[in-house]
């Protein structure tokens, strides 16, 4: 299925991160957080300011980010689990 957001809104999927400690022990399930970095897999055509002028998206598909640990709502997509949020809630791009 494809999936287009609307606005200034951003669909992401979770990078999962590495199942080992530096030490070598490997962390449970259960133990883990989820992730809170992810790749853009889907951007909306951007917002609009307080005077109404077109906001374009500094986002694009594919950019690697950094977002808040509750940021977002989790949806379901093919049986895929997302985030979709707004650009605003995300931290930052990481480059490398």
């Amino acid at each position: 299925m494809k999936f287009k957001p609307l606005l200034d809104r951003v669909v992401i999927r979770r990078i999962e991160e590495e199942k080992k400690t530096a030490g070598g022990l490997i962390i449970p399930d259960t133990a883990k957080e989820k992730p809170s970095q992810g790749v853009v897999i889907a951007v909306g055509p951007g917002g609009r300011d307080e005077d109404g002028k077109p906001v374009t998206m500094t986002l694009k598909e594919g950019d690697r980010v950094l977002f808040g640990k509750w940021s977002g709502t989790e949806i379901k997509l093919s049986g895929e689990e997302l985030l979709i949020m707004r650009e605003a809630d995300i931290l930052g791009i990481i480059e490398d």
